[in-house]
């Protein structure tokens, strides 16, 4: 199965893959591992165009791991994808390889997803540096001109990180069905 974490930054999409791949087991490929392992630091653009870039090779390598173990749960994270290219090439990959795609939206209310971003360029501890208050505005605009649709759970990363993991099984248990 391939996992699609959609959500503005700060809404706790790779905590709550993370939480699943620990609990239920899988892979995560994350675009903010990904990035410097392509390109070093010396080479980071964070442009869209390197961003495509690194959404390629991470749908090539989830289509090679899911040839190879097609029981197994692929998480695509580190990216919103709130453009409509974006959430349709993951698509495209599921379907060459023959795969469910399971979509999950993580949401957090504004002042939570902001207090994260900002914790996090204080303590330096997040991977990409374009990590924002700024970078989250601008992927709030391109989620309210390409909104989400489709069938997905959306689940807020303001509750219990044990509750979104518990909605999270439940919706990719009826998705592997």
């Amino acid at each position: 199965m391939l996992i699609l974490m959609v959500g503005l930054p700060g809404t706790g999409k790779s905590t709550l893959c993370r939480a699943l791949v620990q609990r239920f087991g899988g892979f995560v490929i994350d675009k903010d591992v990904v990035r410097p392992a392509l390109f070093g630091p010396s080479q980071i653009e964070y442009t869209v165009e390197q961003d495509d870039f690194c959404q390629e090779v991470m749908l090539q390598t989830a289509e090679y791991l899911l040839r190879a173990k097609p029981k197994l749960r692929v998480f695509v994270d580190g990216r919103p994808f709130s453009r409509e290219y974006q959430r349709e090439s993951v698509q495209a990959a599921a379907q060459r390889v023959g795969t469910p795609l399971a979509i999950i939206e993580c949401v957090a209310e504004e002042a939570t997803a902001l207090a994260r971003i900002r914790r996090d360029l204080e303590s330096g501890s997040h991977l990409a540096a374009n990590r924002t208050v700024e970078l989250y505005l601008a992927k709030k605009e391109d989620f309210e001109r390409e909104p989400l649709s489709g069938q997905r759970v959306t689940i807020s990363s303001d509750q219990d990180l044990e509750a979104s993991i518990l909605q999270a099984e439940r919706y990719l248990t009826h998705i592997n069905r």
